[in-house]
């Protein structure tokens, strides 16, 4: 059973969905980085359009796709415009606000991240200090010097695409047949009022996972919970 994981901002693949090593002993994992993240070189933009073209290859002649964060907005888009090819779609947080516009807690977080990113420019460490607070995904205690691989993922991370400008085609993917998973950590209203809209709309299942802030990956039983979701449809 092929699984494709697309990782979110900062860490890369080997390191975002490091917690998800255990089930290769039941199931294939394809794990990509995604442009601009290391060992790869550093790309002076990142758009989460041109990523989901680039990425949908590995989905072969059919595997299931699973999406956290940044990742999880490419993983939405992959889906709508590839369903033939999913066997099941797993999303964690994406931070899709444009789909809860209007709710008072997403307008309050695209603001104060809107005016994070209008008081730079950052040095690296600065940017992820003040970023995965926002967030929700620490950033107090980091090394310093930062390591060369978690300094090019916050470069990386300073160049994205801002995902809230993401259309994401909720009808299509409402008509396509494969199951699907949300999955939030009760930690952010904003997070929470997306996953609300995409559950609703999708006829998703539905898991919060506290214990890990918008790390979900590292939540307690958020493997369980995949692994669980993945058996059940793959019967």
């Amino acid at each position: 059973m092929r699984v494709v994981f697309v990782h979110g901002s900062v860490a890369n693949g080997a390191v975002a969905w490091q917690p998800v090593e255990p089930l290769r002993e039941r199931f294939e994992l394809v794990i990509p980085n995604r442009g601009g993240y290391p060992p790869g070189p550093l790309l002076e933009r990142i758009d989460f359009e041109e990523q989901a073209e680039e990425l949908a290859p590995l989905l072969g002649d059919g595997a299931h796709l699973v999406g956290h964060s940044y990742g999880a907005v490419i993983s939405l888009l992959m889906a709508a415009r590839h369903p033939g090819l999913v066997r099941s779609l797993t999303v964690s947080e994406p931070p899709a606000f444009r789909l809860a516009r209007g709710r008072p807690e997403v307008e309050l977080l695209i603001a104060e991240l809107h005016a994070f990113f209008a008081a730079g420019p950052y040095g690296p460490a600065e940017y992820l200090r003040g970023f995965l607070v926002i967030v929700g995904s620490g950033g107090t205690d980091l090394p310093d010097p930062l390591p060369p691989d978690l300094e090019q993922g916050a470069r990386a991370a300073m160049v994205e695409r801002a995902p809230w400008e993401a259309q994401i085609p909720l009808a299509e993917l409402a008509e396509a047949p494969f199951p699907k998973l949300v999955v939030s950590g009760g930690h952010h209203a904003a997070f929470d009022a997306v996953c609300d809209v995409l559950e609703r709309n999708l006829d998703a299942q539905r898991a919060v996972l506290p214990g890990a802030g918008h790390s979900l990956p590292r939540a307690p039983g958020y493997v369980e919970r995949l692994e669980a979701f993945l058996r059940s449809v793959s019967k």
